[in-house]
C-alpha cells in the first residue's frame, strides 16, 4: 500500500511540473520575453586585402603612450592608415562591461570597451554609418596561447563587437611567438616582412629609451613639466624620423639636446620603486591600474617601469629553451631527438644572433640620446634564480621572469620597493604573486613587496596600501642616503652645491645602492677628489 501511494505522489509531482512549465512558457510568450538562445559562433574574419589598403584605417594600442604614437609613426611610414586608440579610461571600462561576457579580466574589459568607445565617437560624433566603419576599420590586437584566457580574447572582442551593433568588424591577430610566419594570406595588405618587424622593433626599442629617460628624470626636475615637455618633443621628432623612413641619428641628437635642457635636482631623497607583474596591468598609463605610476611619483617616488624589449627577450630565451629541451627528448616524436624536418642548431643560432640584435640596437640607440647605465635584463640570470622557486617551463603571464625579478631587486638592491600588478582574477599572475611570492618574502624578508589587483573600482583602498608600503621604503632610501654622506664625509648642504653646479640629467651615477641620492653621493665623492673639484671646494671652504 505504502508503494501504490508513493508512486501516486511522483506522478501527480510530475504533472505538475509539466503544468507550471507549461504555465512559465506561456507568461514568457505573453510578455515578450521568450527569445531563442543561439549558441555565440565565431566565423572566419574578413581579411585585410591589398585593394583595400588605400581606404582601412588600422586601429591599434595596448602598450604605453610613447610606444603606440612611434608604432603609428613606423606603420605609416610603410603606407599603412594607422591610428593608435587613447589610453582606455574608466569609461573604456564601462563600454567592455556592457557589451563583454562575465567574468573576464580587465585587460579584456578596457581593450575592448576603447574600441568601442572610438567606434562610437565615430558614428555619433563623426556621423559615420555602422557600413563605413566595418568596411573602412578594422582592429590589430596580439594573441597567444597559455593557461589563461588570453587565447580566446580575440573572440570575445568580435562577439562584444556584435553585440554592440558593429556585427563583421574585423580584429585581425597578431601571434607573438611566430614572428615572421604569420597567416596574413598572400593577398593580405598586412605584409609582415623584414620591414614590418625592423620598424616595429625600431619604434618599440625608442619608446622603451623615452619611458626610461622620463621615469628617471621627472622625479627630480626643478621645474614642474619641464620633463613631459621635452619627451612630447622627442616623440615629435622620433615620429616624423620613422614616418619618413630616415636615419634616426639627426632625431636622436636632438632628443638628447631637448632632455639636457631640463634643470634636476637629484639630491632629493626618493626610494625607487619597481613596479612588475601582468604584462597589460604594468604597462597600461591609464586607470586600468590606477595611474600607478603618476601616483608613485606623486608620493615621492623614483620609478622603474619594465621594458617591453625586455618582453621580446623573453620571448626569444623561451624560443631557446624550449628548442634545448626537445634536443634531449630522444624519440619522443618522429625524427632523431624529436626535431623531423628541423635544424635545431641553426635555430639556436639564429635566436641568439636575434638577442644580440635587439640589444646591440638597443644600447646604440640609448648611448646616442643619452641613456646611460642601462642595461637590459638578463633572461639566463633570471631563470636560474627564479628556477628553484618557479619551474621555468611554465609560461602563464610572466611566467617566472616576475619571481627572478623579485630576488634580483632585493639581492643586488635594485630597487628600494617592488609592486606586482596584475588584473583581479588573472590565474596565473596571482598564483606567483599571492603564492610564491609569499615565499620569497620569507627567505629575503628586507624585501618591501606589495601585490595588488586592479578592478577598475576600489583606487582609495590600492593607494591606501601603496602609501602604507611607501613609507618603509622612504625610510630605507634615506637610511641608504645617510650611510653614503657618512661614508663619503660630506654634508648635504655641499654636495647640493656642487651638484648644482655640474648637475646633467642625463648623468647617471654608478649603482651602489637602489636611491639614486645615495648613488649621487658616491659619485660625488670621486669626481670631488679631482683636482679641479678639489680646489674649488677648499676656495668654498
Amino acid at each position: 500500500m505504502a508503494v501504490r501511494n508513493k508512486k501516486k505522489r511522483n506522478k501527480h509531482d510530475v504533472f505538475i511540473e509539466k503544468e507550471l512549465l507549461l504555465f512559465q512558457k506561456e507568461q514568457e510568450k505573453a510578455l515578450g520575453l521568450r527569445q531563442e538562445i543561439n549558441q555565440w559562433f565565431d566565423p572566419v574574419p574578413r581579411q585585410f586585402l591589398l585593394k583595400d589598403k588605400a581606404t582601412t584605417t588600422i586601429l591599434f594600442g595596448g602598450l604605453t603612450m610613447a610606444h603606440d604614437y612611434l608604432v603609428a609613426g613606423a606603420l605609416s611610414g610603410l603606407g599603412y592608415r594607422v591610428k593608435h586608440l587613447d589610453c582606455p579610461d574608466n569609461e573604456s571600462l564601462r563600454y567592455g562591461k556592457e557589451f563583454g561576457n562575465r567574468g573576464q579580466c580587465n585587460p579584456t574589459y578596457f581593450t575592448i570597451g576603447n574600441l568601442i568607445k572610438y567606434l562610437h565617437y565615430l558614428r555619433d560624433e563623426e556621423g559615420k554609418t555602422k557600413e563605413e566603419i566595418v568596411e573602412n576599420y578594422l582592429f590589430v590586437t596580439s594573441g597567444s596561447c597559455g593557461p589563461c584566457r588570453f587565447g580566446t580574447y580575440v573572440t570575445e572582442y568580435r562577439k562584444a563587437l556584435r553585440d554592440a551593433g558593429f556585427a563583421g568588424f574585423r580584429v585581425l591577430l597578431f601571434q607573438q611567438t611566430d614572428g615572421l610566419k604569420q597567416a596574413t594570406g598572400g593577398e593580405s595588405a598586412l605584409k609582415l616582412d623584414t620591414s614590418f618587424f625592423v620598424g616595429f622593433l625600431k619604434a618599440v626599442l625608442l619608446g622603451d629609451i623615452l619611458n626610461a629617460l622620463a621615469y628617471r628624470i621627472r622625479p627630480y626636475e626643478v621645474e614642474s613639466g619641464s620633463t613631459d615637455a621635452a619627451l612630447e618633443r622627442c616623440k615629435r621628432y622620433l615620429y616624423d624620423a620613422l614616418n619618413t623612413r630616415k636615419w634616426l641619428l639627426p632625431a636622436l641628437l636632438k632628443c638628447r639636446k631637448e632632455l639636457e635642457s631640463v634643470r634636476v635636482d637629484r639630491t632629493k631623497v626618493k626610494p625607487k620603486v619597481s613596479i612588475i607583474g601582468e604584462f597589460w596591468a604594468m604597462t597600461t598609463e591609464g586607470d586600468g591600474n590606477y595611474q600607478l605610476q603618476r601616483f608613485l611619483e606623486s608620493e615621492g617616488a623614483e620609478v622603474e617601469v619594465q621594458s617591453v624589449t625586455a618582453w621580446i627577450l623573453f620571448l626569444i630565451w623561451s624560443g631557446r629553451y624550449d628548442t634545448r629541451k626537445r634536443m634531449n627528448l630522444r624519440e619522443a616524436d618522429s625524427g632523431r631527438h624529436g626535431l623531423k624536418g628541423k635544424n635545431p642548431v641553426l635555430k639556436l643560432r639564429m635566436l641568439w644572433m636575434a638577442d644580440r640584435f635587439i640589444r646591440l640596437l638597443f644600447q646604440t640607440y640609448a648611448n646616442i640620446i643619452g641613456l646611460h647605465r642601462y642595461h637590459l635584463p638578463d633572461m639566463e640570470e633570471i631563470a636560474q634564480v627564479a628556477h628553484d622557486h618557479y619551474n621555468n617551463q611554465l609560461r602563464g603571464g610572466e611566467g617566472h621572469m616576475e619571481v627572478g625579478k623579485l630576488i634580483l631587486n632585493v639581492v643586488k638592491r635594485k630597487v628600494n620597493m617592488t609592486i606586482s600588478v596584475k588584473p583581479f582574477g588573472c590565474m596565473p599572475s596571482s598564483g606567483v604573486s599571492d603564492g610564491v611570492q609569499s615565499l620569497i618574502t620569507e627567505k629575503f624578508p628586507e624585501a618591501i613587496f606589495l601585490p595588488i589587483e586592479t578592478t577598475g573600482d576600489g583606487a582609495i583602498n590600492v593607494y591606501s596600501r601603496v602609501q602604507m608600503m611607501l613609507f618603509k621604503a622612504k625610510q630605507t632610501a634615506q637610511k641608504e642616503f645617510d650611510e653614503a654622506l657618512s661614508k663619503k664625509g660630506l654634508a648635504v648642504e655641499q654636495l647640493r652645491i656642487r651638484c648644482s653646479k655640474t648637475s646633467n640629467p642625463l648623468t647617471a651615477s654608478r649603482h651602489v645602492v637602489a636611491c639614486t641620492a645615495a648613488n649621487m653621493v658616491y659619485g660625488a665623492s670621486r669626481m670631488f677628489n679631482r683636482p679641479f673639484f678639489r680646489r674649488n671646494r677648499e676656495q668654498t671652504i
